[in-house]
């Protein structure tokens, strides 16, 4: 298998079409054959980053980067930035507003649920510039 790079473009705000791109990376790995396990854990993390630049940032970019034995993840915003890395990882902690957790969204998963199902996590963050998260999953696809 050759590497391949995706990239996909997400709108702030737009919950019409939140989860379309770790949607089509589901698709993808399927078609690459990786394994279900690996598809799922996939299929996770992006989404949670994919929502929470929907709901948290200004928007931004995707880069899923895809070989045979690893998958990294690049999500890059310019958004309000996250003043607290650490207490942002904490599960239940979310700066979401009353109508995006009346939406269902925001109940503080987000960056926990992509540390846990990733081998690897990175985030960098600057207040008032916009954070970038980088994830990365280890794998052998299905023979």
């Amino acid at each position: 298998m050759e590497p391949v790079t995706l990239t996909y473009y997400v709108r702030a705000n737009d919950f019409t079409h939140a989860g379309e791109a770790s949607g089509s990376v589901k698709g993808i790995l399927k078609k690459l054959g990786f394994s279900p396990d690996v598809v799922r854990r996939i299929s996770i993390a992006m989404y949670e980053g994919e929502i929470n630049m929907v709901i948290h940032a200004h928007g931004g970019k995707i880069t899923v980067e895809v070989s045979p034995d690893v998958i990294d993840i690049t999500l890059a915003d310019v958004g309000p930035g996250i003043p607290d890395i650490p207490l942002a990882m904490t599960e239940g902690f979310s700066t979401a507003t009353e109508k995006v957790r009346d939406m269902g969204f925001g109940a503080g998963m987000g960056l926990p649920n992509m540390k846990k199902y990733t081998d690897h996590i990175e985030v960098k963050s600057v207040v008032g510039s916009g954070t970038t998260v980088h994830m990365r999953i280890e794998v052998n696809p299905a023979q």
